[in-house]
């Protein structure tokens, strides 16, 4: 594999279910379009070709995607239904009470607030039932909009989100992203993720 390929196949595995454009990787490994194009092409083939590999590259509209092959959804499955309190991290845990107090909200919003990629936290809690797809921003390239779904609800012994435990005097993180005062975010932010996450955790240890 040489740099380049090495390049691109970084960029797609961090872009996770979102995907990203020719365009995008292009800027990022400052190719030229034709290169950045048959080294898509060969990843697309090696990964094809290869048994040993459990990815293959798909095209989505204009994004480029990794994904695992349609012959492991069995293994997938028995990963992700495992007891919720082995495998939910506590990286998944903020993500979910992120999602939970801002629904709807895009990658994008998570990843701002959070300050680091969520698209891999964000997968996981959709394959557990966690949180879903429920739509499109009305933006720039149509990101997905992420809420909680009625399994959440059920497994935290909630009969709707007015339920969500209360965050204090700290308003929402919407205000937050709002406010002028960037050295504000770490305290209140905190605060948020605190006060959901405990909850989870022990809701979590009582199940």
């Amino acid at each position: 594999m040489n740099d380049l390929d090495a390049q691109i196949e970084a960029l797609l595995f961090v872009s996770g279910d979102e995907g990203v454009k020719l365009a995008e990787l292009t800027a990022a490994t400052e190719a030229e379009a034709d290169q950045v194009m048959e080294t898509l092409q060969r990843l697309q083939t090696k990964y094809a070709t290869d048994a040993g590999s459990g990815l293959m590259l798909v095209k989505h509209g204009q994004q480029y995607q990794l994904v695992t092959k349609t012959e492991l959804a069995p293994v997938i499955h028995q990963y992700f239904t495992a007891p919720i309190t082995s495998n939910l991290s506590q990286s998944a845990l903020e993500v979910l009470a992120i999602v939970a107090y801002q629904q709807p909200v895009t990658r994008i919003d998570v990843d701002e607030i959070r300050g680091v990629k969520s698209s891999a936290m964000l997968q996981k809690l959709v394959l557990r039932n966690l949180i879903s797809v429920q739509g499109r921003a009305d933006e720039a390239g149509r990101p997905n909009l992420y809420g909680t779904t009625e399994y959440f609800l059920d497994y935290f012994g909630l009969d709707a989100l007015t339920d969500l435990p209360e965050l204090g005097t700290a308003q929402t993180l919407e205000h937050l992203q709002a406010s002028d005062q960037n050295d504000a975010e770490v305290p209140l932010f905190k605060e948020t993720e605190s006060a959901f996450t405990s909850d989870l955790l022990d809701e979590s240890e009582t199940n």
